[in-house]
This record gives C-alpha cells, sequence and structure tokens, in this order.
C-alpha cells in the first residue's frame, strides 16, 4: 500500500524536529572572580600580618638595642648611628607595602565616600611611613647627650604620619555609621580606639619640648593600638565578605 506523499513529508518533517530538539543548558558552578578573592581574603590577611610587622618594637626585648624603651622613641631604632638600622627599617617599610596594598585591596570593593577617603588615607599612611624611614634620625637621643631630639626633616614626616593615620581612622569610623552597616566592630571599638591611641599620641611630645622622660611608654602602648585598629579592620573586611549583599550601602553611594 503506498504512503500518500503528504503524510510522508508530514513524518519527515516530525522526525526532523524531534533530532533538532534543544538539549537543556547545564549549569556549571560559578567560580568567585580573582578581584573578589583578593579582597575578601587577602585585603584582611595583609592587615594582620601589618598588625604584627608595625609592632616590631617588642624584638627590643631579645635583641641587644642598647635602648630603654621607656624613655626613648621608637624612631631611635632605625636611627642612623644604631646597630639595628637597617633591620628595623625594613621592618617599617615592609608594613608600609603590607598596608597600602590591604588599602587599594578594600578601596576595590566600591564603598562610599568616607570609606574611600578613610582607605586612600591609610594609603597616605604607609607612604609617609616610608619617608619617616628615608630620613631618619641621625642619632639617639635618648642615649646620646648631643643628639637633637627634634629633626626637622623626620619630625615633619613623623607628624603626616599621624595626620594620615588619624585621618584615616576617622574616616572609616565616619563610614561605619553612614555607609557600612556590615562593619559593627569598626562602630563599636573604633571610636574608642582612635580616642586612645590620640591620646597616647600626645602623651609622647615631651622631648620636642624639652621635657624627656618616659615618653616611651605612651608610644609604644599608640603602636600597640594601631595594630589592635587594623586587627579590627581585617575583621570588619571579613565579616562583610561572608554576608550576602555585603556590596549594599546605606544610602550612600560610591564616588
Amino acid at each position: 500500500m503506498r504512503v500518500p506523499c503528504a503524510a510522508f513529508r508530514q513524518a519527515a518533517v516530525g522526525q526532523g524536529r524531534s533530532h533538532g530538539r534543544a538539549r537543556p543548558a547545564v549549569r556549571r558552578p560559578v567560580r568567585r572572580r580573582p578581584p573578589a578573592v583578593a579582597r575578601e581574603v587577602w585585603a584582611p590577611l595583609l592587615l594582620t600580618i601589618a598588625a604584627v610587622t608595625y609592632n616590631d618594637w617588642l624584638l627590643e626585648f631579645v635583641l641587644p638595642t642598647g635602648l630603654d624603651a621607656r624613655h626613648s622613641y621608637v624612631s631611635e631604632l632605625y636611627a642612623s648611628d644604631q646597630r639595628f638600622h637597617t633591620f628595623f627599617g625594613v621592618v617599617e617599610c615592609v608594613t608600609a607595602v603590607l598596608v597600602v596594598t590591604a588599602a587599594l585591596l578594600a578601596r576595590g570593593a566600591a564603598p562610599g565616600r568616607w570609606a574611600a577617603a578613610g582607605w586612600w588615607a591609610q594609603v597616605g599612611f604607609g607612604a609617609t611611613s616610608v619617608a619617616d624611614v628615608v630620613v631618619p634620625m641621625r642619632c639617639a637621643p635618648s642615649v646620646e647627650y648631643f643628639c637633637e631630639a627634634v629633626n626637622p626633616w623626620h619630625t615633619t614626616t613623623s607628624a603626616l604620619v599621624h595626620a594620615a593615620l588619624f585621618a584615616s581612622m576617622t574616616f572609616l569610623v565616619v563610614a561605619s555609621r553612614t555607609e557600612r552597616p556590615l562593619w559593627p566592630v569598626i562602630r563599636r571599638w573604633g571610636p574608642w580606639t582612635l580616642a586612645c591611641s590620640l591620646l597616647t599620641a600626645l602623651a609622647t611630645v615631651g622631648p620636642l619640648f624639652g621635657r624627656p622622660g618616659w615618653h616611651g611608654v605612651p608610644q609604644r602602648a599608640h603602636l600597640l593600638l594601631v595594630g589592635v585598629w587594623f586587627l579590627l579592620l581585617a575583621v570588619a573586611l571579613r565579616t562583610e565578605a561572608r554576608q550576602p549583599g555585603r556590596t549594599a550601602h546605606s544610602g550612600a553611594s560610591s564616588p
């Protein structure tokens, strides 16, 4: 029995459609982009390391520096005529690189204006810290009677270091209250750390006005507080990275 041509063509078309049917798409696992990994992992890690290296003065207890930690500036450790000048100077520069790199990585997360200003101020803090090593004290006034406590270039760079540091801390504390709702650790402990850091820094200016003695204690307390600040930033960044919708802002837009 012959099959009509029309029926044959219809069957052929149906068979072709069945062979040409689209297969369901296979969903592949979404991989995190390298920039996101850098911000969420490397920035907190670098800040944690910087918190340790910024307090390299603790090595005074094991190295024969010849300085009394109670009555000497930490800058005297890398004064030009000191035995461990190169070692402590290199550690300071490494710390500056860590801080700057962490700030640039954190800045890449597109925060609000206050946070952006805070990270850029931290970049300035690292840059001026390097300048502080490039123009060191020529000698250690705490152990050398004729050594001047005020070295114009070094005093200027040290003032810039503190200005950039306190600006960064202030901006990031404000950001935690206005732009970054996922920074509760900064919102809670940041103001206290900022206030204590500022007070301990002011307590170190005695030798600049001809009243040396015991200034080493508040300065080292100040350095410990800065290390605590770096750890707070590291915790804040990791906390924010683990939360869904972490790019959301509280009524703030990126610059």
